[in-house]
């Protein structure tokens, strides 16, 4: 939500939530300029600062490690059909989502 009210007060326009029709369900998608922005949470995509292998136990080790090759056959997925894709993590749109 931060990054949409960033987004409309910055004036930007021409984007859409949530597109179930593209690999990923993408949180922003630019359709005109092929662009898709994820936000993803820092602990469920495994950002290396908030979660390390071994610590939480195997449950959500593999969880986690399948979170991320989804997210990686998204991404190619959507850049083999021209499109851009933008990820950013949680904690940085928390503490700037202007600058995001």
């Amino acid at each position: 939500m931060a990054l949409r009210r960033a987004l409309y007060a910055a004036g930007v326009r021409g984007w859409r939530c949530h597109r179930r029709d593209l690999p990923g369900v993408p949180d922003i998608v630019f359709g005109r300029a092929r662009v898709a922005i994820f936000v993803d949470g820092r602990f469920w995509h495994g950002h290396p600062d908030y979660f390390r292998l071994g610590k939480s136990g195997p449950y959500w080790d593999a969880k986690i490690l399948r979170t991320q090759r989804r997210d990686r056959l998204a991404d190619d997925a959507l850049r083999s059909s021209g499109r851009r894709v933008i990820r950013l993590w949680d904690f940085e749109v928390e503490e700037d989502a202007p600058a995001c």
